[in-house]
């Protein structure tokens, strides 16, 4: 191998480690949280018959997660439910507002 082949290399492995610790260091300090995201903005995997970021079709449906600041998720206010239950974040999936 040649040495600027070397050096594209190097270089190339450097710039992954840097953007892999840039991501890690956004997402300290935050956790999943379910059943706050709006339908489209949840964060990857929303369940059965979704695949990733964006694939929710329901707001606050409970199986649809977003990152929220770390001891916040319970205590975002959500409108409460069409009968008047009110409606919480939760670290664990929840089976409310799921798609039909």
């Amino acid at each position: 191998m040649s040495k600027m082949m070397k050096t594209v290399a190097i270089a190339g492995a450097v710039t992954a480690a840097i953007a892999a610790q840039a991501t890690s260091v956004s997402a300290a300090g935050k956790e999943k949280c379910y059943g706050v995201a709006l339908a489209g903005e949840n964060g990857c995997k929303a369940g059965a018959g979704t695949t990733c970021a964006g694939t929710s079709t329901v707001d606050y449906q409970g199986n649809a997660w977003t990152l929220v600041d770390a001891g916040t998720c319970a205590e975002i206010e959500l409108p409460a439910t069409a009968d008047g239950t009110p409606r919480q974040g939760s670290l664990e999936e929840l089976s409310r507002d799921l798609p039909s």
